[in-house]
């Protein structure tokens, strides 16, 4: 199994950052724009589950390199791409492949988008990066804005932006339609999280990287209480369902009112667990002024039963997001709007279309990669979204209130928060 050492070049640019709080940019150049025509060379990390459907989206470049942990479920597309060179260890894949990878695709568990990502573009290699964005906020922030200092097209997995009744919410708010919006109710249905705790640990599968996949966490016997798929509701491993659907549900609020960072963060819930993640949450982000559009107050819920408001408006329970304004309420989903009162759907059904259609999402960041626009959820738009997401399960953790400076980075009320902002890596991992 390759070394989990960083290489000598990595682990020197990456102590810089430590000491600087920021990024510094070594000597490699952002990767030169192609022509319309000209194929991409593509790497991509985690092709198993989610990483098979981006695979597939990207597949009509050239998928010059292929990165999983686990041979088995990585299987099919080993045999699709046969011609891909094929590596355990992103870090190996990424400096004997330098020359050759212009872009690379991330879908790993969320505790390992921030290493690959970040050893990525920092060779000048664009991004396309699964939800959440990463583990941890300070890695988000990280991203961001070497992205930006290396002129880098990012895209965020937030699929469902390329929707016709999300496109169609959004150009309401937009036009007035419910007049001043300082009041937005978001929510996601079920009571997945706090699974059982693994009381077996079998060896660990002939087809599995164990080490590589706990990646930068601490580490831990083998379960499959872990892998492949409840990695998402251990905290060392995953967010939870805020961070599994919160990117993809609060984009529909933070497009409509351009919303940033929030200021104020507090969240409540049942009684905190250690190690795994809520079955319920309420999170309530205080927004400022942005320019005309006045103050505004974003509720996030993860609940089984649908948040009160919608009895309290006698609403029904349908959708995903409630925006409150002065004149009237927009109820939407992903599949679905409506207008209150309900003769404004009347009065609104010939407004003028504003937002152009997607060509598809995975071909909006390959058109970036080849100098055309950025994508709609490069990570200068996406990182304030995901940061926003992982405040809230910060807040819910330490069990207070965050007072949130966004310039600077950190919670100004409360120590105990900083220390989940900023995650520790175990040795060997270290930035």
């Amino acid at each position: 199994m390759p070394s989990t050492r960083l290489n000598r070049r990595t682990m020197l640019k990456s102590s810089a950052l430590a000491t600087a709080g920021v990024w510094v940019a070594g000597g490699t150049r952002a990767a030169e724009s192609k022509s319309a025509n000209e194929k991409l060379n593509i790497a991509v990390i985690g092709i198993g589950g989610r990483g098979g459907a981006n695979l597939g989206g990207v597949s009509g470049e050239n998928i010059v390199a292929l990165c999983d942990v686990d041979d088995q479920r990585a299987g099919k597309a080993y045999e699709k791409h046969s011609k891909a060179k094929k590596f355990f260890d992103f870090r190996q894949m990424l400096d004997e492949m330098e020359r050759e990878i212009d872009a690379v695709v991330i879908s790993t568990p969320d505790h390992t988008h921030f290493h690959p990502a970040i050893m990525a573009m920092e060779r000048g290699k664009h991004c396309y990066c699964e939800k959440p964005m990463a583990h941890a906020v300070w890695e988000v922030r990280r991203m961001t804005e070497l992205a930006r200092e290396k002129k880098l097209a990012t895209q965020l997995g937030v699929q469902r932006h390329t929707l016709s009744h999300v496109h169609r919410s959004v150009e309401l708010i937009k036009a007035g339609a419910i007049g001043e919006v300082r009041e937005v109710h978001a929510w996601v249905g079920g009571s997945r999280g706090m699974p059982s705790a693994p009381d077996k640990f079998p060896p660990v599968p002939d087809h599995l990287k164990w080490d590589l996949w706990q990646g930068p966490v601490a580490e831990r016997k083998y379960s499959p209480a872990y892998a492949p798929y409840n990695w998402r509701f251990w905290w060392d491993y995953g967010t939870g369902e805020t961070g599994n659907w919160g990117c993809h549900i609060l984009d529909i609020a933070f497009w409509a009112l351009d919303l940033r960072y929030p200021t104020e963060v507090e969240t409540t819930g049942p009684e905190v667990d250690a190690e795994r993640t809520p079955k319920s949450l309420h999170a309530q982000f205080k927004f400022p002024q942005r320019g005309k559009l006045p103050p505004c107050d974003l509720h996030w819920y993860h609940t089984g039963s649908g948040p009160a408001i919608l009895a309290e408006k006698n609403l029904p329970r349908k959708g995903n997001t409630l925006f409150i304004g002065s004149e009237g309420m927009l109820l939407c989903g992903f599949g679905e709007h409506m207008l209150y009162p309900e003769e404004k759907n009347e009065e609104y059904k010939s407004l003028d279309s504003t937002i152009p259609k997607s060509p598809g999402f995975h071909k909006e960041w390959i058109a970036a990669c080849k100098g055309g626009d950025p994508a709609t959820c490069h990570f200068d738009y996406s990182g304030p979204l995901t940061e926003t997401v992982l405040l809230g399960n910060v807040s819910y953790r330490v069990g207070e209130k965050l007072v949130w400076d966004a310039e600077a980075a950190k919670v100004t009320n409360t120590s105990a928060a900083n220390e989940l902002i900023r995650p520790v890596y175990r040795k060997g991992w270290e930035i």
